[in-house]
């Protein structure tokens, strides 16, 4: 129990810190959001305070494929990379949001690389 409380903690204070960088600009802000099963991004327009585009692991097309989550996270990494192309959004900001850059994040964010986007 007092292990899930440390990383609960971990997590809280690894995500107010990545939200310091983002306080001053004027630029757009890739933000994710990881459950157990799924994972989600959008990016934000934190001046006007709307999402632009958004991906997500729940939508239908990823629902009959079978591969691993990892995999999934960067089918939705590609997706959002489309997406942007035709709001002409080149540089943005990534906010992972607290969590760690390994796995799953890494995959999406290297997968919207590839499409295109700079961070």
């Amino acid at each position: 129990m007092i292990a899930l409380k440390l990383k609960k903690e971990q997590y809280l204070r690894r995500r107010k810190r990545s939200k310091k960088a983002f306080a001053n600009k004027d630029e757009m802000r890739l933000c994710i959001f990881k459950s157990t099963n799924h994972i989600e991004a959008q990016i934000i327009d934190d001046f006007s305070q709307k999402t632009i585009v958004s991906a997500s692991s729940k939508e239908k097309e990823y629902s009959k494929k079978k591969v691993t989550k990892t995999e999934l996270a960067a089918l939705v990494g590609a997706s959002l990379s489309k997406r942007v192309k035709g709001k002409k959004i080149n540089k943005i900001y990534f906010d992972r949001n607290g969590f760690r850059y390994h796995g799953r994040v890494k995959s999406l964010a290297d997968a919207a690389r590839e499409g295109g986007l700079k961070f």
